[in-house]
């Protein structure tokens, strides 16, 4: 056969090669030698897909690296594939693979100046005599180990004193120096890195990238990064690293002890047991080796004078100037000194406007300069931030006795001054956040209650505070978001019309209800047009406790699309719990993009899963495959957000229908994506409200069907999150004032439509809102 698997048994192939061939060195081959005889052998490190050429012929082609070569510049080699030969290897190569090609033709590589691996490339074909031998191991992974460590080629890493100019190399280091990406002066993305490693060698790298995320994800001197291919050049008599075609990388907290965790946004990677071992002896080196600074300073420590990084949290941001903007952040300490208040205008401030004042006095502006800006626009409003080397001067204004302190971060990246986003999964952020939830917040207060003072810190003068307030008894406090060309009608009119109509109307909104807005939210099916209540999380607790009782069946454990763990807890009852992580190209993903499935958790427990992993299925075992719950329980939850399935309309289907998307070559785990394959008819959370509505003619009661357009909020997110509670809380405060008079309520525009509604032989006419939003002055 062309194209044969040899067994490894005992660390050995099970069945040797023919002995006529003989083994041929990568340094050693060369155009114009015959090579019938001869054969290279390599490990797999990339396969593309199999295509086919003009003439009809399949063709495969995949990437071979030397296993003997580590300081060589053609340490890999393009493996060219023709006929069933490339039908054949398509079907059973993979990543890490050992492959030995005999019988190949030497041609000269057209991409060698694009991938900078071997001058030649070996062209392999059944007509011409050539045999593929592919050493083969077990493919199922340990429940304990992850994909990316169960098959991984065996890549060779220079060490920082083997470097040699001109050379494309695998390399480990730990950060001795670096720039947070920043702007540079074409399109491109740069970030400088600074390493160093046992060796005693130093070497500076200048990455760039049009994709802001491709560059390495570092967070602080001491960090451990993993290149690969990256260019080697000499330049002043040192060695400097470059980007190349095909340069990745991963990077590694580099505390001792620490989890080893890649931190990368590349999908698919590989990462072998002796390299967690490289990394967890270069963390022992530079504890040792490596002057690391220790955490990052807090608000509470700050002095005048003083560079230093800060971990914060991004509560607001403004633009002040075309070489300035602003950031509002804050860290749950406060700083000892009085701070620098940004004059902006209130309209342009983004961000909570709640949680802002709730913060007023634990946030600090920062300003940063020149080509921080472009950065610092895009950040979202929320994320975690670490600034490197911001400044801090002191100050007073000239009708001022007291000074303030200033916070600057000046332009240009000498001494790493930038701005990197922390994930968070990030350790930093975690204790961040946990310390965040415990820090006792200002009661919330509506403009209407704050002090002079405190509106003199949001408005930069009373001139600017009469002139906000004229403003906002001018402006309305709904949008009208289509049907430009109706007219106003009377409620009068309205009411003595037929149904169905649509109608344009400006109208005073005297009563809502619920007046627990919390319980305007439902459920319902577009299908069978069912409302229902949210399920409450002791019925869910209780499905949980139920499924728990049956037994996890081991023979739906470890299958082809997913890896599965399990464990005894530690309690009287025992419980056996089971993790089933789905694999995306046999590989586990990143956390944030991983859906997985649960057998046997507590409530507790999957809500923990919830804040780690993308996507979590509560599920049991039946005797041939998985299944989801009762539908009186969420069947996939996503952050805070619980998703139900209509019981009538849905017609569940094996959970192994869930392959199909994790074969998708990008798979999102959507949760409508999810409903359909597994047969849920979904339902949508949606907010029913009454409006009783006058204008002086007349008062009609007006039902408010809505998913996210008219408050700006989504329905799905309102029960999880209390700073949306609050939000639409304010929203209903300022279209109907507790407490006012008539005269006194802001005139609404809205369009209503009228339809006739039949309960056996009674008709009654009723009046929906539609096409109509909350102002953004308003929300």
């Amino acid at each position: 056969m062309p194209v044969q698997l040899l067994k490894i048994v005992n660390g050995k192939p099970e069945t040797p090669l023919p002995s006529h061939l003989q083994k041929e060195d990568l340094k050693h081959l060369q155009e114009g030698f015959d090579h019938t005889n001869k054969y290279f052998q390599g490990i797999v490190i990339l396969h593309y897909p199999l295509t086919k050429l003009s003439d009809g012929r399949d063709f495969f082609k995949l990437v071979l690296q030397d296993m003997n070569n580590s300081c060589s510049r053609n340490d890999s080699i393009n493996i060219c594939i023709y006929g069933k030969m490339a039908e054949d290897c398509a079907r059973v190569v993979r990543h890490g693979d050992t492959f030995v090609v005999a019988g190949f033709k030497l041609e000269k590589s057209p991409t060698v100046g694009e991938d900078g691996r071997h001058g030649c490339h070996l062209e392999v074909s059944e007509e011409a005599g050539s045999a593929i031998y592919i050493y083969t191991k077990p493919r199922t992974t340990g429940a304990s180990e992850t994909a990316s460590m169960s098959v991984a080629p065996k890549y060779a890493y220079t060490s920082l004193n083997c470097l040699k100019d001109g050379t494309i190399v695998n390399l480990y280091g730990v950060v001795k120096f670096f720039k947070p990406p920043y702007v540079s002066k074409g399109t491109d993305y740069c970030s400088v890195v600074t390493l160093v490693d046992p060796s005693n060698v130093k070497l500076t790298c200048t990455l760039f990238s049009g994709n802001l995320d491709s560059l390495p994800k570092i967070y602080k001197v001491g960090d451990i990064v993993r290149f690969h291919r990256i260019k080697i050049r000499e330049y002043n008599g040192q060695m400097q690293g470059i980007t190349s075609v095909g340069f990745a990388s991963l990077t590694f907290d580099g505390t001792v002890g620490a989890p080893v965790v890649p931190r990368t946004s590349s999908k698919v990677y590989t990462f072998m047991d002796e390299e967690q071992k490289t990394v967890e002896e270069l963390r022992v080196w530079a504890a040792s080796n490596l002057s690391i600074s220790g955490p990052a300073a807090k608000l509470s420590g700050v002095q005048p004078m003083l560079f230093f990084d800060l971990t914060c949290q991004l509560v607001g941001k403004a633009k002040v100037d075309g070489s300035s903007f602003l950031l509002k952040v804050w860290d749950g300490t406060k700083c000892p000194y009085p701070t620098w208040k940004v004059p902006v205008e209130a309209r342009d401030l983004e961000g909570e406007k709640i949680l802002l004042h709730q913060l007023r006095n634990l946030t600090v502006d920062v300003l940063v300069y020149d080509n921080h800006v472009q950065l610092a626009k895009s950040l979202k409003i929320g994320s975690f931030l670490r600034i490197y080397s911001i400044h801090t001067k002191q100050a007073s204004a000239v009708d001022e006795d007291v000074s303030h302190i200033e916070f600057h971060l000046h332009g240009g990246t000498c001494y790493g001054r930038g701005i990197g986003v922390l994930p968070e999964s990030n350790p930093d952020v975690k204790e961040l956040k946990a310390f965040l939830e415990s820090v006792e917040l200002a009661d919330s207060q509506n403009m209407e209650s704050m002090s002079s003072v405190e509106l003199d810190g949001t408005f930069n003068s009373v001139t600017d505070l009469e002139s906000h307030l004229q403003r906002c008894q001018q402006l309305p406090v709904t949008v009208l978001t289509d049907h430009q060309d109706l007219n106003n009608t009377e409620l009068k009119t309205i009411l003595n019309s037929t149904a169905p109509q649509q109608y344009r109307i400006r109208a005073k909104l005297r009563t809502y209800k619920p007046q627990k807005l919390y319980q305007s939210i439902k459920l319902h099916c577009s299908k069978c047009k069912s409302l229902q209540e949210v399920p409450d999380g002791d019925g869910f607790d209780f499905i949980l406790q139920g499924s728990a009782i049956t037994a996890p069946n081991v023979e739906l454990q470890n299958t082809s699309w997913y890896d599965s763990v399990m464990w005894t807890t530690q309690d009287e009852k025992q419980r056996k719990i089971v993790i089933h992580f789905v694999k995306h190209d046999e590989m586990l993903q990143q956390p944030e993009d991983t859906l997985l499935m649960i057998e046997g958790g507590t409530l507790k427990e999957v809500w923990k899963l919830t804040k780690i992993f993308k996507c979590v299925i509560p599920v049991r075992s039946t005797e041939d495959d998985l299944e989801l719950l009762d539908l009186s329980a969420p069947f996939l939850l996503q952050g805070n957000i619980k998703y139900y399935g209509c019981k009538q309309c849905s017609t569940p289907k094996p959970i192994k229908s869930l392959s199909s998307i994790a074969a998708e070559q990008r798979p999102s785990w959507e949760p409508t994506e999810i409903a359909q394959v597994l047969g849920i008819e979904l339902l949508q959370y949606v907010f029913i409200m009454k409006f009783t509505l006058i204008d002086g003619t007349g008062a009609l009661n007006a039902y408010l069907f809505d998913y996210e357009k008219f408050f700006q909020i989504p329905a799905s997110e309102i029960l999880s999150n209390n700073f949306l509670q609050q939000k639409m809380q304010m929203t209903m405060n300022t279209l109907c004032p507790p407490g006012r008079k008539l005269d006194d309520l802001p005139w609404l525009e809205c369009f209503i439509k009228s339809y006739n509604v039949r309960d056996g032989m009674k008709h009654q006419v009723y009046y929906q809102i539609f096409d109509t939003t909350v102002a953004e002055d308003v929300v």
